[in-house]
């Protein structure tokens, strides 16, 4: 059976209810980060700094040791950046060590990490090579393993886990030429066939792992019929199915050795066995998978941050300009002094949402979008600082330093390589509006049906006496709190200051974002740039608490104390510039300017200032052609051997 072969032509409001429909509703458990976008600093939630236990320290602990040897021994980065591919047998290395069931239950044959350990672990592996780290990273966090852990049948985790564990590599497909944070639109068609069999159509783009893989996760359109609900749902397929085409393999700026490439699904028989959870539930299945599958990207932001000040430090130290090292010249001291508290507020936001992961106690989908979000913005500006610091070596090459006599510090691979962090597993842009909606999740619940342009005016007034209830009791809170008093978090010493400015500022977050949905109720959906500021202000005060919370544990514990408490006073300092910064933007910005300015570029107002120039692209189509079919190339999918 065939399905209707185009690209859904939906609204952007039927696009937005997809989403919604999406989303986790429910708040079960605390977030802190929630708390934080209501005005409430909820330190008993992250302080004291939660700890794994003895047990999964000592198992984390061991397979780090074997993981670092390997990386030292067996890994060649320069290799693997100048062939544009990880050899097989490093790839078959990592599976004999196990690091493909990093995250995987003991019993199905995996390492049974803690999310702290399998972070830590990607840290490494990703500061050997990048690529190592998103092949391992794409196969755990969102590949075949997660989602079955979360939303599998016994019968599937019995069936794939130890595939996973020890020889299968896995990749997860969801973005399409013509669909990417829009998943509305999707046009990959699971045809029921029976009932036992669905029939896949489709094409999927930047596959990371699938060029190499042997189990995909797909996500498909199930089209709504008797008997079936229909709507996106997700499929574990094998890669050696017939129909299944790997029709290229993409090449990028930047992590050079990930296998990604465009893969072709033509009348692809998949066992309803392999449907993963019920149909129409392939969104909500891919954004919890999500939750925790974000953290492993941070955790290599934080691997960055820590080779970058590894190498600033040691070159700023030796090289000299005017008779001193250039560490010691002002300009150059602020960007060091940056990425090292930078380093060290990142890895405390990442080991804290990781820990709160393996906990389970808390509700942890913000911090997490938070720590993605932050980690790839700090960790591209760290590596940025890096090759500025290092000058014309940093845009230099690794083999060309080496080719006359230099060390080989590849500063420049580094920055092409976090590049892609902003854009991976969403966007900067998409991670500001997901993580917004959820920060006014309480004010659109409250008064949802007052700003909904289709209700009567009966259900607003209904909607507007519940409105007035919870302001009324919520408002008063948001005046005064303990970030005004000065003796409030006194335990953390030279710290207090700040967490009192975290809670003020909290409140001040708070009333800002209520301003603003009384001021444009329902159109506050559109004011994309007020609402990415909201969010960045959060991400920066959770870090400013994580980095508080680490610093006075590694105080009490007596590990490197002193030095932590200098490091979250200094990125506390730094982080408190841009929060005020971020408020003033709030309210005074150029984005009604932009609009216009944007209006009139697309208008082509403004072709003359284009002229001057020649455009050195071709004149292919700005998106490929993705019509299903047989495929029309060669399958180049490479099965490690």
């Amino acid at each position: 059976m065939t399905a209707p072969q185009h690209t859904p032509k939906v609204s952007e409001r039927e696009a937005r209810q997809v989403a919604e429909a999406a989303r986790e509703q429910d708040w079960r458990k605390p977030s802190f980060a929630k708390e934080l976008f209501l005005g409430r600093l909820r330190l008993d939630l992250i302080h004291p700094h939660p700890q794994p236990a003895p047990k999964d320290v000592e198992r984390g602990e061991a397979f780090l040791a074997k993981m670092r040897d390997f990386c030292e021994t067996r890994v060649d980065g320069r290799l693997i950046e100048r062939q544009s591919q990880i050899p097989d047998e490093v790839v078959n290395g990592l599976k004999e060590l196990g690091a493909f069931g990093m995250k995987i239950d003991t019993k199905y044959g995996g390492q049974g990490l803690t999310q702290v350990y399998y972070n830590k672990a990607l840290t490494l592996a990703g500061s050997a090579s990048p690529a190592i780290g998103a092949l391992l990273s794409a196969h755990q966090s969102i590949g075949v393993p997660q989602p079955l852990k979360l939303f599998g049948t016994q019968e599937q985790k019995d069936a794939f886990l130890p595939r996973c564990a020890r020889t299968d590599i896995s990749a997860f497909l969801l973005t399409e030429s013509d669909v990417g944070s829009d998943p509305a639109r999707l046009a990959t068609a699971a045809v029921p066939d029976g009932e036992d069999t669905y029939v896949l159509d489709g094409v999927k783009l930047w596959t990371t792992n699938g060029v190499v893989a042997d189990l995909l996760v797909v996500m498909a359109r199930v089209p709504k019929s008797e008997g079936h609900k229909g709507g996106i749902t997700a499929f574990v397929v094998e890669a050696d199915s017939p129909g299944v085409t790997v029709e290229n393999r993409n090449a990028f700026m930047g992590l050079r050795g990930i296998e990604n490439g465009v893969t072709r699904f033509h009348q692809v028989r998949v066992p309803a066995a392999n449907r993963i959870g019920p149909e129409g539930s392939g969104l909500k299945i891919a954004l919890t998978t999500l939750n925790t599958g974000r953290l492993s990207l941070p955790a290599m932001c934080v691997g960055g941050g820590k080779w970058a000040l590894k190498i600033a430090r040691e070159w700023a130290g030796v090289r000299e300009q005017w008779g001193r090292p250039v560490a010691r010249h002002e300009a150059v001291g602020a960007k060091i002094s940056f990425i090292a508290a930078t380093t060290f507020a990142l890895e405390a936001m990442t080991d804290l949402s990781a820990q709160m992961a393996d906990e389970n106690r808390n509700d942890i989908r913000i911090e997490a979008a938070l720590a993605k979000l932050y980690g790839s913005e700090m960790g591209w500006l760290m590596t940025d600082e890096l090759v500025q610091i290092r000058g014309g070596r940093g845009f230099e090459t690794a083999d060309s330093l080496a080719a006359r006599g230099e060390r080989a510090v590849p500063a420049e691979q580094m920055l092409r390589d976090m590049r892609i962090n902003r854009i991976f597993e969403g966007s900067t842009e998409i991670m500001h509006l997901l993580i917004a909606r959820e920060a006014v999740d309480a004010h659109l619940s409250v008064a949802g049906d007052l700003i909904d342009p289709d209700k009567t005016l009966q259900d607003k007034a209904k909607a507007g006496v519940g409105a007035a209830g919870f302001y009324a009791k919520w408002l008063p809170k948001l005046v005064a709190g303990p970030g005004q008093l000065p003796s409030a978090y006194s335990e953390f010493g030279p710290l207090a200051q700040h967490l009192r400015y975290a809670e003020r500022a909290a409140r001040k977050l708070a009333r800002s974002t209520f301003y603003a949905m009384s001021r444009w109720q329902g159109r506050m959906e559109t004011k994309q740039g007020f609402l990415g500021r909201i969010v960045d202000i959060g991400a920066e005060l959770f870090a400013m608490s994580a980095a508080c919370v680490r610093a006075e544990h590694l105080r009490a514990t007596g590990e490197n104390g002193r030095e932590a408490v200098q490091l979250a006073d200094a990125f506390c300092r730094q982080s408190r510039i841009r929060v005020e910064e971020l408020f003033t933007r709030l309210w005074s910005n150029t984005d009604d300017l932009d609009r216009k300015v944007v209006d009139e570029v697309l208008a082509g107002a403004y072709t003359w200032l284009e002229e001057g120039v020649v455009d050195p692209s071709d004149d292919g189509a700005w998106i490929a052609d993705a019509t299903p079919g047989p495929a029309k190339r060669d399958n180049v999918h490479r099965p490690i051997r």
